[in-house]
Parts: C-alpha cells; structure tokens; sequence
C-alpha cells in the first residue's frame, strides 16, 4: 500500500504550538548557550517520556529542570537521593488518622508534575526501582492500593558518571525507562562570559514567567500522536533498531521499546518545529540520545560504554541506507 505524501510547508496545529518557541527563550535567558539540550529536553517533556543527564556538579542540571517547570507552569519538586533514602520517603506513607481511625495516605513528593531526581545512582536498588512503576505507568501503589500520579509527569534523573564511590550504577531496567540521555558539557567562551556579566544563577529564575497552561499542555501533547511518519521512516527507525542487535561487540541491542520511544520523540521533534509530519533527519538527530544508552557491550571488550555506545550509534547513521 502506498503511503500518504507527505506535506511540503510546516503545518501549526494549533495557536498553542507556537508558545513553544516563548518557552525555548524564556529557558534560555538561565540557561545560556545549550539551545539544543533545551530542544531535546522539551521534545522529551512532550512526548511524554523521561529524561537522564550525565554530567559534572555546576553544569546546570537543576537550572534547567526549574526553568522548564516554571516556565510550562508545572509544579516542582527535587529530590536528593542518597543511599539511606527509603521507597517511602519519595513515594508516601499511610498514616494512622486518630479522628477517623483509619489510615490515610500522605503523599510523597513524586506527586509532582516535574520530578528532579538528583543524583539517582546514589540510592539503593531498591529505591531506585520505586521509580519504575511511577516512570512507566505514571502511577504508584502503596498498601494495595493504586494512586494516579497528575498529568504531565517527568522525571528528570542526573548523575554523576565520573563517580563511582557510595554509588550504585542503574539497571538496564532502568535505563530502558528513560527516553533520552543527555550531557550538558560546559558552555562556550561567549555563553560563560554572559553568564558571568548577567550573573545568572538559581535566583535569575524567579524571572521567569508560564508560557503554557496546563489544557495547553496536555493539548500538545495529544498532538505528538497526530504528527504523521511515513512508512519509509518507519522502516529507517526498524532498520537501525535492528542493526544494533547485529553489531558484533553488542551484547543486547535497542529493544522494540526503545524504537518506540525513538518514533515517539521524532513526532514530539517535528511539532517542536511546527511540523505535522516526521523526516529522516529527525530520526538521526535524535537515535543518539534515545538509542545509546539502551545498548549493552560485552565487558571485557568496552571500557567507556558511554562513548562506545555513542561512537557506534554514530557509525550506524552512516551506513544504514536513508529514505528519499
């Protein structure tokens, strides 16, 4: 069957999408000089996933997570994770209500539209996968009993990689449930200088203003899944999925969630850019971010699966044919 053509001139699907490019701005006047982590973080945020950032202490990993709450009108909340944090502690507790008898639930900070989980490889294994049911069906159980988390929910994870004392690396479980890993690196010459004579730091935040209201941004969401793909990029996204399980140093290659969260990123990169429908450069602008860091090396053949991941992600783009 062949597929519809696609469109020719960017097609705005509502007055909504275009106050993206208001928040893009408003982030970057605390945020100098990364346009594009703020592009896939935002991309990340709209297609409903979940982000990880591998980077130094002082990058602005926390800046950036508060400027997207603050400037979508999301509410906020950080969590330090350390290694005597309990399940309980981020997830809530029931409590024993001496009016009524009856034990009620307190919440705990994860009912939060926009999650910062700073320094997650800090805690425990079993802190850590308090997350899993939270990330992946956006609710938690406590007591037998299911409690919706609100509508957007992110988590934005960080960690440290040059550290490895007191930590506990994430499963692959875990990393799975994040649909994009990124590295902020350190800023230009130029942006470091403005940051330094605007003396921007967390206080600058308070700057900034909502760009967004809550129907807005559920709105832009559901428009992700109307963004059309192709069934030529379809087959590129399957094409490179299947290329990393036959990479000889892989051990388990990109599973079909991961060339799901790929597709889904895609649609939320192309709305970004006011477009309803999907490319090819799309797709390779983003299978780094969402593909490398599901991939699995066989350990006495790789000493940074970092860059190795990353380096053969790469070399996948240029050979895997791409559609015209």
């Amino acid at each position: 069957m062949t597929p519809p053509p696609l469109s020719r001139t960017p097609t705005t699907f509502s007055p909504t999408s275009s106050n993206l490019t208001a928040v893009e701005s408003q982030i970057e006047r605390v945020f100098v000089g990364k346009k594009d982590v703020v592009r896939r973080s935002l991309t990340t945020f709209l297609a409903g996933g979940h982000l990880l950032i591998e980077d130094v202490p002082g990058v602005g990993k926390t800046t950036l997570a508060l400027s997207l709450a603050k400037t979508t009108g999301c509410t906020f909340q950080r969590i330090q994770f350390t290694s005597d944090l309990l399940p309980s502690d981020i997830l809530g507790v029931s409590l024993l209500n001496p009016r009524t008898q009856e034990f009620d639930f307190k919440k705990g900070p994860l009912f939060h539209q926009v999650i910062l989980a700073d320094e997650l490889n800090r805690a425990t294994p079993r802190t850590q996968s308090a997350l899993l049911e939270a990330m992946n069906e956006h609710q938690v159980t406590a007591d037998n009993q299911t409690y919706p988390l609100p509508r957007p929910f992110f988590v934005v994870a960080t960690q440290n990689p040059h550290e490895h004392h007191g930590a506990f690396p994430l499963p692959e479980s875990q990393l799975d449930r994040f649909m994009m890993r990124l590295s902020i690196g350190y800023p230009d010459a130029e942006s470091e200088k403005s940051i330094l004579s605007q003396n921007i730091d967390i206080d600058s935040l308070h700057q900034l203003e909502a760009c967004l209201t809550l129907p807005d941004i559920l709105a832009l969401m559901d428009q992700v899944h109307q963004v059309r793909v192709a069934s030529p990029v379809d087959d590129y996204i399957l094409a490179l999925v299947r290329a990393t399980r036959r990479a000889s140093r892989v051990e388990v290659g990109v599973s079909p969630r991961g060339a799901l969260a790929l597709r889904k990123a895609t649609q939320a990169y192309a709305l970004m850019q006011e477009r309803d429908y999907v490319t090819p450069d799309d797709v390779k602008a983003l299978a780094g971010a969402v593909l490398a860091h599901r991939l699995i090396f066989s350990s006495e053949q790789v000493s940074d699966t970092r860059l190795e991941s990353e380096r053969l992600i790469e070399s996948l783009l240029q050979e895997v044919p791409v559609p015209l």
